[in-house]
């Protein structure tokens, strides 16, 4: 069982940047690949980035590539969604998510545990 608490969203302006957190607790956040989805008003849940248990591998969307950044630091057992150069569009809730066995996965059906969200609102 893992339970993810996000943390760091906020308002900025475009252009800015933001980092999110994912706290995690529990004895296999370590062997869980995790992921970041993202919920805009009236839109489904979209992914965002992946990275896997070793991070060795990272997955991302491609309107985030090469703007944000997936990490994780296992003997924190935290994750992290670096967000640079954000963009109004960029305004959703964001999830993190963990999943059991360490393969990145861009499928929402895949991922067994959720945080709760947390809210990024980008001003133009």
């Amino acid at each position: 069982q893992v339970q993810l608490v996000e943390s760091g969203g906020g308002l900025v302006q475009a252009g800015g940047s933001l980092r999110l957190s994912c706290a995690a607790s529990g004895r296999t956040f370590s062997s869980s690949a995790m992921g970041w989805f993202r919920q805009a008003p009236g839109k489904e849940r979209e992914f965002v980035a992946a990275i896997s248990r070793s991070a060795v591998t990272t997955s991302y969307a491609d309107s985030v590539q090469g703007r944000f950044t997936i990490s994780r630091d296992n003997a924190k057992s935290t994750g992290y969604l670096q967000m640079n150069s954000l963009k109004p569009e960029d305004t959703a809730v964001y999830y993190c998510a963990a999943k059991r066995g360490g393969l990145v996965s861009r499928a929402r059906y895949e991922y067994d545990y959720w945080g709760q969200g947390t809210q990024v609102t980008v001003s133009s």
